[in-house]
């Protein structure tokens, strides 16, 4: 898949203010500081689409984007980040709960990982959430430019021993880099067969 457009929909924090069409949507989603928007700006081909930030914990809202005008990118807020309010913690939560539960134009989750760091049990604790509650959704590994292939290789066997201790089997899962664009191409041509029904 090419992204030919890419433009910026809405911001909020109320699911039931999202886009009413039924186009098929794709929910980018981790732990604040993981280069989210960096991906998305990487995989879009735009500089500035999803706003970078030095500032942890910068995108607390539901944010669509319009993907040659047939799906959204959805950024959510990240999870995890001290700096933030308890009550402010509390709010994401809930909309994001609230947005993975209820919003049935999602096709897929993709729960964002610093293939830098060991398993962490924020992110483990949220991908248990999505399996128990039957939300589809991958993994993807960012930042993997920061590591040598056999750190990479080890990481990946960490999160596969842990996981294979409660799941029957890893989910789908993606290596990527926004500086230099690893698995660009093999995200967005899943995304590609998604839309298209290739894959159920």
């Amino acid at each position: 898949m090419k992204i030919k457009s890419a433009e910026f929909v809405m911001s909020n924090s109320d699911v039931d203010k999202c886009p009413k069409s039924m186009l098929p949507e794709y929910a980018f989603i981790g732990r604040s500081n993981v280069g989210k928007s960096s991906l998305i700006n990487m995989l879009t081909n735009r500089k500035s689409l999803a706003k970078t930030s030095g500032r942890p914990g910068k995108t607390q809202l539901i944010n669509h984007f319009l993907i040659n005008k047939n799906w959204h990118l959805v950024d959510l807020p990240g999870y995890g980040y001290a700096r933030v309010s308890k009550s402010s913690k509390k709010v994401f939560q809930k909309f994001i709960t609230q947005y993975f539960g209820i919003r049935e134009q999602l096709v897929s989750g993709f729960v964002l990982v610093d293939i830098r760091h060991k398993p962490q049990p924020i992110d483990l604790e949220f991908m248990q959430w999505l399996g128990e509650n039957g939300i589809p959704f991958s993994i993807i590994f960012t930042k993997a430019d920061k590591l040598k292939p056999k750190a990479i290789e080890s990481h990946i066997e960490d999160y596969k021993t842990i996981l294979l201790e409660t799941w029957e089997e890893i989910p789908n899962y993606f290596i990527t880099s926004s500086s230099n664009g690893i698995g660009k191409d093999n995200l967005l041509e899943y995304i590609d067969e998604l839309n298209n029904g290739i894959i159920k």
